[in-house]
């Protein structure tokens, strides 16, 4: 991708971009806004963008050891040095590592899987010492020989497949390549369907060789690169596996490792490619469908053996202390009004782009907006940076943190902002439908450093919509558990093979990532801008009208399945349709109140403020959605079966496709109980604009 050079992208800031209103503000102050966004932007430095990478992403700092420790105590330091109270917060919680790991062919042919990626001497980080060898965090310890079956991805259809054609996978180990969902999914659907170990492998159709050159020559997987990461049944419940719900801290009453639900019952281990080759050639059995053929130079077939394979995996179970770094600006008029950023700061071996290249945005972020109250800005709403541990391993630092602020955090957040890495490549936001107007406004003014126009010009989107939130981020226990409105932000660019492995290091990304940081400076420049808007809003910019219609949309695409003709709508489309009428009421309201903001009565102002952000919270439901009461958020939610990926009116969409009609009509009802309750939210913020 050609990208303009940082002299240049620097210029384009400060030709500025704002050519409408901000919401949130009088016209006039919207106006003395744009100087003042374009010195925010000017201020990040690329220069500070690299230290920071250099020093966290110089060594592997996995979650629970002293590396990651070490990374804690640095970022404690800048945040202090940059002017901000910062504190280090530290949970005990599940953070196993491997002591044993061997995968052997017992035959017909034997073979010894080799585990372990080697040096790359281009690449010095590549033999850097104390890395975590590859291995799946929270995999079942056991020693097993079996048949192996070959089972595509692993999804719920594969195994139907393999049923419609008279191969048994009870009993035996199988062996699915990564792709299509979360990885944590795999385990859970072979054992499932009664398989006693799971092998996954990154096969080079999907991220190496057939996709372009490998690395160091080019950015994909070499033959042996491994994929580590956790395998928690993240769509059941983020957080320590051993206390659900609760804050792992001194005292917690915590699960015994068999009580825990989320953590898989077989035995799963992640391998290379070449590893999973010896077992692919000898499958015997009919020649694979065409989409279950990857690019190894092997037939692939579907059949259980003659191969058998010897599978040991052996983790310690032990709890370690991990640590979330938090700082805060405090705000001048509603102090405990906050909005939160964050991105992790583990990773499973250096990491320069997941986390590290999110982890260096956020400190620019910080350091720009310090640099700005230094200079005399005084944000009217707090803005608390955090920088969580063990998210690898399940959102494991974010969640513990929410869990332990509950109520803090349900009474005073305004809204959630998440990265996780960025790179080389094109804008893409997720977020909760409250949050896309003030996204789109956002992405409007700020240029992207590829071409030099909007972000919202380059989204190639007629009528801008912004991405449903999942899982697989720090997001996750705020928006599903809580009902923050909540976004999550990145450059998205290719990781290409290197994602969660050795080769995820600093020369990987200055050759292939972000040369020269342009894009993650930008990042950190875009992160600032957003964040000062949501802190100096006189009136928060979430829009009712937007989640109307991504209600009144979502709801058309659900009717269109056939099986979904013979449920009852009406119920809904009247509180869908009562959630468009408050909306424009509200924004009725507001449109001629706009230019007197500066002069309202800041006690009234606070009160309408908080009915407005905890409308959100209304769309939650105590008793979560069905088998799942962690996730109480009803506008989206990961997938039962891919993890990552979300959801939308998930109570109601996941009924329908398993074919429970009568739970997708309870669902509905749900729902309708979650959207009058918004309704009367939105309300009650009118009643109150009202009064002035």
């Amino acid at each position: 991708m050609n990208f303009l050079s940082l002299s240049l992208v620097f210029l384009l800031l400060e030709q500025g971009f704002a050519a409408d209103s901000i919401r949130g503000f009088p016209e006039d102050e919207a106006r003395q806004r744009q100087p003042f966004e374009q010195r925010l932007r000017a201020t990040a430095e690329s220069n500070k963008i690299r230290e920071y990478m250099t020093r966290i992403a110089g060594e592997p700092h996995h979650a629970g050891s002293p590396g990651s420790s070490a990374v804690a105590e640095y970022a404690l330091a800048k945040f202090k040095e940059f002017g901000l109270e910062a504190k280090i917060e530290t949970f005990d919680a599940l953070i196993p590592y491997p002591t044993q790991r061997l995968l052997e062919v017992v035959g017909p042919i034997r073979h010894t899987a080799k585990l372990r990626e080697p040096i790359v001497k281009d690449d010095p980080d590549s033999s850097d010492a104390n890395q975590l060898p590859t291995f799946n965090a929270y995999s079942a310890n056991g020693d097993i020989t079996a048949e192996a079956v070959y089972a595509n991805y692993g999804m719920p259809e594969d195994y139907a497949l393999l049923k419609l054609k008279g191969i048994e996978v009870r009993g035996k180990i199988v062996l699915v390549r990564y792709g299509r969902s979360f990885r944590g999914i795999k385990p859970k659907v072979a054992a499932e369907n009664g398989a006693a170990g799971c092998l996954i492998y990154s096969d080079p159709k999907d991220d190496g060789y057939f996709q372009g050159d490998i690395y160091p020559k080019g950015p994909f997987r070499p033959s042996s690169g491994v994929q580590r990461g956790s395998v928690m049944d993240l769509p059941l419940y983020p957080g320590d596996p051993l206390t659900p719900g609760k804050p792992s801290v001194a005292g917690v009453v915590r699960l015994k490792i068999e009580e825990a639900q989320s953590l898989p019952k077989i035995p799963v281990m992640p391998i290379s490619w070449e590893d999973a080759r010896p077992i692919l050639e000898q499958i015997e059995g009919e020649v694979a469908p065409v989409d279950w053929r990857g690019a190894i130079p092997v037939t692939y077939h579907i059949g259980a053996g003659p191969v058998v394979v010897h599978l040991k995996v052996q983790a310690d179970n032990a709890t370690r202390p991990i640590h979330d770094v938090v700082a805060r600006l405090k705000g001048s008029v509603f102090p405990d009004q906050y909005v939160v950023y964050g991105n992790h700061h583990d990773a499973w071996v250096n990491g320069a782009t997941d986390p590290v290249s999110g982890a260096a945005s956020l400190l620019e972020a910080a350091r720009i907006l310090s640099k700005a109250v230094q200079q005399g800005w005084k944000p009217k709403r707090t803005i608390v940076f955090a920088l969580w541990d063990a998210e690898e391993y399940g959102l494991v630092g974010s969640t513990e943190w929410v869990e332990l602020h509950r109520d803090d955090l349900l009474k005073n957040a305004v809204a959630y902002f998440n990265s996780d890495s960025t790179l080389r490549g094109a804008m893409r936001l997720q977020a909760t439908p409250s949050l896309e107007k003030f996204i789109e406004e956002w992405m409007r003014d700020y240029p992207d450093p590829a071409s030099g126009k909007s972000l919202l010009e380059t989204s190639n989107q007629k009528g801008y919509r912004a991405g449903a939130l999942g899982s697989g981020s720090d997001y996750t226990a705020f928006v599903h558990h809580l009902g923050v409105a909540s976004l999550n932000a990145g450059f998205e660019g290719s990781t290409g093979g290197v994602y969660h492995s050795v080769y995820d290091s600093l020369r990987w990304f200055q050759y292939f990532g972000d040369p020269d940081y342009v894009f993650t400076t930008a990042f950190a420049g875009f992160m600032a801008t957003g964040l000062a808007r949501m802190a100096d809003a006189y009136v928060v910019q979430f829009d009712f009208g937007r989640v109307a219609r991504f209600l009144r949309e979502t709801v058309e695409d659900l009717r269109k399945p056939a099986k979904s003709k013979g449920l009852n709508w009406e119920s809904l489309d009247r509180e869908v349709a009562k959630v468009g009428a408050a909306a424009k009421g509200f924004g009725q309201l507001m449109v001629p109140l706009e230019p007197r903001f500066a002069s309202l009565d800041k006690t009234k102002l606070r009160k309408l403020n908080e009915a407005v952000f905890l409308s959100e919270r209304a769309l939650t439901r105590p008793e979560g959605l069905p088998g799942r009461d962690f996730y109480k958020y009803q506008l989206s939610a990961p997938g039962k079966y891919n993890g990552y990926g979300a959801k939308t009116l998930p109570g109601i969409r996941e009924a329908i496709e398993a074919g429970r009609m009568e739970e997708a009509q309870l669902q509905m009802k749900v729902l309708c109980e979650a959207l009058a309750a918004y309704t009367e939210r939105i309300l009650i913020a009118t009643k109150l604009a009202g009064e002035f």
